[in-house]
């Protein structure tokens, strides 16, 4: 077990840019910029209306980034499906947000969807792309996942964040019986949504197992503060 790997999620970055056109922010260059600032890792979400990642800059980020490219999405958008296999990221996180989605609000139920995961899956892992299926903190869930073939799981992480100020003890405890599950199992293991620097390193020393977590909201807002570079210097130190 080595260090927990930062991938930074730049969708927001994407939505300040699209809310006056043009290109500023440069989402490329802040791209590389998160790289060469100690980024092991860029996420996209696309969706399908590109309200701040476009199809377009999954492409361009391809051509560039020198780390881990992870691209998130739901697959039942074909349109999802032909970009990740054309552009073949390292990851692809399959998520099961509908259309009108502000955020990822809900893991896959991976026991009711088991045969159409599996093809997704199979259809991936043919075209060697590391899959991940974004999930919430449930033995069954995480069975499940291991049952479809897929090789990690993101574990959902909203509901341990806004237990943590109140009983960080509580909100941590489904959080161990899964991340366990998966060890047992021989799923890899990453996490997100809602992870910060308040909450992030007792997330991480819990949880020794952890391979990535993928941060983008809150990392960007501290950005806005202390600038990214210190940002995300100030994730990184968490998870040492």
């Amino acid at each position: 077990m080595g260090l927990t790997r930062l991938s930074v999620n730049i969708n927001k970055i994407a939505t300040l840019r699209n809310s006056r056109g043009g290109n500023n922010p440069d989402l490329i260059l802040a791209a590389q910029n998160a790289e060469k600032f100690g980024a092991q890792g860029i996420t996209v979400h696309p969706r399908p209306d590109q309200r701040h990642i476009r199809y377009a800059d999954v492409y361009a980020l391809k051509k560039v980034l020198t780390t881990e490219f992870n691209i998130e999405g739901n697959p039942m958008e074909k349109r999802f499906m032909d970009l990740v296999l054309e552009v073949k990221p390292h990851q692809v996180t399959l998520v099961p947000d509908s259309r009108n989605n502000l955020t990822s609000n809900q893991g896959w139920d991976t026991v009711a969807h088991a045969h159409y995961l599996k093809e997704i899956i199979s259809a991936f892992k043919e075209a060697g792309i590391r899959t991940s299926l974004f999930i919430d903190p449930k033995v069954d869930m995480v069975h499940g996942a291991r049952e479809v073939d897929a090789d990690r799981i993101e574990l959902y992480t909203e509901a341990y964040a806004s237990q943590f100020p109140k009983n960080p003890k509580d909100a941590i405890a489904p959080y161990l019986e899964a991340a366990e599950h998966a060890a047992n199992i021989g799923l890899g293991l990453n996490a997100g949504h809602d992870l910060s620097l308040e909450n992030l390193r007792y997330f991480q020393e819990s949880i020794p197992t952890l391979l990535e977590v993928s941060i983008g909201h809150a990392l960007i807002c501290d950005a806005l503060y202390i600038g990214l570079e210190a940002s995300i210097k100030a994730y990184l130190e968490c998870l040492r």
